[in-house]
């Protein structure tokens, strides 16, 4: 895994995931470790996934409306890319690169520094 805090804004990516990748995402979104009291929603995106889910530290949305958690691209064959959200800035942040979903998921799951769930 590469991490980076730098600001990036995702590239398109032009590798679309499956059926098999979505299905390894919802399964893995009722594993995290984070906020596992609300619903997270899967949205389909141009390259990958983006993770929405209702603001419960109420932080980001003091009305606790959807918010944007993570947006998962797979930039090209054998790579991932995790983005989180830099909710004040109102921009994607890489959070790191992965050579398989399920390292990324791993991360996305734990979120050992939290700074995807927020």
């Amino acid at each position: 895994m590469t991490a980076s805090n730098a600001s990036t804004a995702p590239a398109i990516a032009v590798y679309p995931p499956n059926a098999f990748d979505r299905k390894h995402v919802e399964r893995a979104l009722k594993e995290r470790v984070r906020y596992r009291y609300v619903s997270p929603a899967l949205r389909v995106v141009e390259g990958g996934f983006r993770i929405e889910s209702p603001c419960c530290s109420r932080r980001v949305d003091a009305d606790g409306g959807m918010v944007d958690i993570a947006l998962l691209l797979r930039s090209r064959p054998g790579e991932w890319e995790l983005y989180r959200k830099d909710h004040p800035a109102a921009q994607w942040l890489l959070h790191g690169t992965y050579k398989w979903l399920s390292d990324l998921l791993e991360e996305l799951k734990k979120d050992p520094q939290q700074k995807i769930w927020q």
